[in-house]
């Protein structure tokens, strides 16, 4: 099987983690490229698995990385939560002959394409997570128009409106009161970041629907974000072009790894509150 390894040379740990894992993972796969900084264009290599060091923005970025040409990958938590990357290196070391024997299971997720109407940066951006579009100083309300298939939904007048996948609802989306969503099923989910209108609430849709976004009132620093990675000023009548991706994310899972139980350790849910005065 051959490889690459990806990861966030920035983060604490990645590198010597890299180090460490390097010689065990040739033993078991051919190593096609390593690549400490994500930003090597991945269409010049052939591989089938990737293995991506770091946190959750790092699974981020490889996905972004591999483009319309995605594998499965697997991802090792070198960060504080990890939601996406929920092995540890020592869960990693136990895991490889399993990985190698083709032991793991393949859960395909839905990304999104986004397109603007902008003549510097107009698309397609592909994401995992979500988008975002943000007031920007002076902070001040913007107002923006929600499209979904040409029937009009909306007007939100608020700071800002999150736009998210099954996968992102646990990340912004979560931050910013929305619902989560389980991760294999086919919605988007439309956030508006503290509505003027207290009935504006977040709304659950389907992801085989187009959706356009129109910027009717914005701010100097009004922004379309993707991925928490990707930023790109708006001006007043901005559109945002949002969709179902043609290709899925492809995560690999080891036995006994699944969403409720990462949903249980990450969130600490089935925990009983520590009550002050409660007897031991």
């Amino acid at each position: 099987m051959k490889i690459f390894i990806l990861g966030n040379a920035q983060r604490p740990g990645v590198t010597t983690q890299s180090e460490k894992l390097l010689p065990l993972l040739k033993k078991h796969f051919e190593v096609v490229l390593v690549d400490l900084d994500q930003k090597e264009d991945l269409s010049k290599y052939k591989a089938d698995f990737t293995f991506v060091l770091g946190g959750d923005g790092a699974i981020l970025r490889a996905a972004r990385q591999m483009g319309y040409n995605q594998i499965p990958v697997l991802g090792i938590n070198l960060g504080r939560l990890g939601f996406l990357a929920d092995l540890n290196t020592a869960e990693l070391e136990e895991c490889i002959p399993e990985i190698a024997n083709g032991n793991f299971r393949i859960t395909n997720h839905l990304m999104f394409e986004c397109f603007t109407d902008t003549k510097d940066k107009p698309g397609p951006f592909l994401g995992l997570n979500e988008i975002s579009i943000h007031s920007g100083a002076p902070f001040h309300m913007i107002e923006i128009d929600l499209i979904a298939d040409e029937e009009p939904v909306c007007t939100y007048m608020a700071d800002g409106l999150i736009m998210s996948t099954p996968i992102g609802s646990t990340a912004y989306n979560l931050s910013a009161g929305g619902p989560i969503l389980n991760q294999e099923i086919e919605a988007f989910v439309i956030n508006p970041i503290c509505p003027h209108v207290l009935t504006s609430r977040c709304v659950v849709d389907s992801a085989s629907k187009v959706y356009n976004l129109v910027m009717n009132r914005v701010t100097k620093g009004t922004s379309l974000v993707i991925d928490g990675q990707e930023k790109i000023p708006l001006v007043k009548g901005s559109k945002i072009t949002f969709k179902k991706a043609p290709v899925k994310f492809q995560l690999a899972k080891v036995p006994n790894k699944n969403f409720y139980r990462t949903l249980r350790e990450k969130l600490n849910w089935g925990v009983h509150p520590n009550y002050r005065n409660q007897s031991t």
